[in-house]
């Protein structure tokens, strides 16, 4: 999606130069014409990337909006204009909280440049506050991606279950995030702050699940070198995620039943019980009530588990999400692997969200990734998704100078040579002069013609005078007399 800046200037013709500048590089503008009507459209709700901010304007000036900004908590980077440099404007602007500032009239280069860095400054506080709340178990339902029906149903029911200590089964397919929603719920819990422990049950090895959960005391089989705690003890005031709960061991389920029963548990070896307080958020993408009448799963542990059921929609049930994920993950894996995407084009939007998906929100993921780290454009394009759009992505460009040798092989190979066309443009794209032109042609007919002067006279339309004098004069004489010399005495003899 294009970012947004808001043009903030109350002259007009100022605000049309930027917007065709900003515009030609993809991004979309709105305007304020002073800074009152910047504040009523930053807080109508309207989506603002960048703030290009005058701030010599009547009425509320620059300097006055971007304090009232700051003080309404607005988070955007403001890039403040000023048609005098003089030091003390630009440090009264930077200590009211602007990105950075230029003096009008600024180059294209150098108003793109400024907006881009802000940008990728403001992704870049934006994944350290993501890594701090992830990493202190204080992840929210306001963190997750989606506004689309199914996504703000989730929400709903996890912000109600996440005040009490009821316990959450969360279903739904492989890759919709089942995950992020219990760290969701974590972090809306009293008990945001606390351990979370997520443990996948069915990546555990079966004759290690015991061990695993519930821990083991030094020596207690062979192998047990040191005391283990176990999941449950290192979830200790915190929650434990189990994840694909459905894998787990028939009698492993019966152990489970009773730490969650008993509130405690007995790790191998131990000669005592030990007290436990846990929240239990388990998921599974498997139909536990048909594994329950298969006899896979015992059917009090699955009542036990299933208390607050939430269904994680998949990705094709809720792809008007489609969009805001993709600008989440450009805006991570730029910060990851030092990229400056700014977003992606309309047409690679449309294209992702006509696709099924059946990997879901993992799979939308890995793709922006692949196109991240092979992406060379400001936006991705519908090519960087070769998978999905079926669109192969066009030969790489090569630099002038390989051109300059490249071209003369290939017209070398071609055949007949009087296929090879004159140059009309140079290597940047312009028209070459007329007199370069004319002297490529006339070499071109020489070599064609090997050299009868008659022919390529008659070919070009012009006097065998007019061609010798203009062979002379762009310096082909070499040329005529190693081609032709011999053919152009016959044909005088003639």
């Amino acid at each position: 999606m294009a970012k947004t800046v808001l043009v903030v200037d109350d002259d007009p013709t100022q605000r049309r130069l930027i917007q065709a500048v900003l515009e030609r590089d993809g991004f979309a503008v709105a305007h304020a014409q002073s800074g009152d009507e910047a504040m009523q459209h930053l807080t109508s709700g309207a989506t603002v990337d960048v703030v290009l901010l005058d701030l010599v304007m009547p009425g509320m000036s620059g300097q006055d909006t971007l304090v009232e900004m700051r003080a309404r908590g607005l988070p955007q980077p403001v890039i403040v204009l000023t048609a005098t440099g003089g030091i003390d404007t630009v440090v009264q602007a930077m200590q009211a909280g602007a990105y950075d500032f230029f003096v009008k009239p600024a180059s294209p280069e150098r108003i793109t440049v400024s907006i881009r860095n802000a940008l990728s400054m403001g992704a870049l506080k934006g994944e350290v506050d993501r890594l701090k709340k992830h990493a202190s178990g204080r992840t929210t339902f306001d963190d997750l991606i989606g506004t689309s029906p199914a996504m703000l149903m989730v929400k709903r029911l996890g912000e109600r279950a996440a005040k009490s200590s009821i316990p959450i089964l969360i279903t739904g397919e492989s890759g919709v995030g089942k995950e992020v929603i219990a760290r969701a719920v974590h972090g809306s819990s009293d008990r945001a702050g606390k351990p979370f422990v997520a443990v996948n049950c069915g990546a555990i090895p079966e004759n290690l699940v015991e061990s695993i959960l519930f821990g083991h005391e030094k020596g207690s089989f062979t192998g047990a070198t040191d005391k283990h705690l176990g999941k449950f003890q290192e979830a200790n005031g915190g929650t434990l995620f189990l994840d694909e709960v459905g894998e787990l061991p028939l009698d492993m389920q019966v152990k489970l039943l009773r730490a969650l029963q008993e509130s405690e548990i007995d790790p191998i070896g131990s000669k005592r019980s030990i007290k436990v307080d846990v929240r239990i958020v388990s998921a599974t993408n498997r139909d536990l009530s048909q594994a329950v009448a298969e006899g896979r799963f015992r059917e009090d542990l699955f009542y036990r588990l299933n208390v607050f059921p939430v269904e994680a929609p998949s990705l094709r049930d809720r792809k008007d999400d489609i969009p805001a994920l993709v600008e989440h993950f450009i805006r991570r894996f730029n910060v990851e692997e030092g990229k400056s995407v700014v977003g992606a084009a309309p047409e690679t939007v449309a294209c992702l969200a006509a696709f099924d998906w059946p990997g879901n929100v993992r799979q939308l993921e890995n793709a922006v990734y692949r196109a991240i780290v092979l992406a060379d454009a400001p936006y991705l394009q519908p090519y960087d998704f070769p998978a999905i759009s079926g669109i192969a992505a066009p030969p790489p460009e090569l630099p002038a100078e390989a051109q300059a040798v490249v071209a003369p092989q290939a017209q070398a190979a071609s055949a007949p040579a009087a296929d090879s066309p004159v140059r009309i443009l140079d290597a940047r794209g312009h028209l070459r002069t007329l007199e370069e032109i004319e002297r490529d042609l006339i070499q071109l007919a020489i070599e064609v013609y090997a050299g009868h002067m008659s022919e390529v006279a008659r070919r070009l339309g012009i006097g065998r005078s007019t061609l010798y004098r203009k062979v002379r004069e762009q310096g082909l004489d070499g040329l005529v007399k190693g081609v032709g010399e011999a053919d152009g005495d016959a044909e005088e003899a003639a």
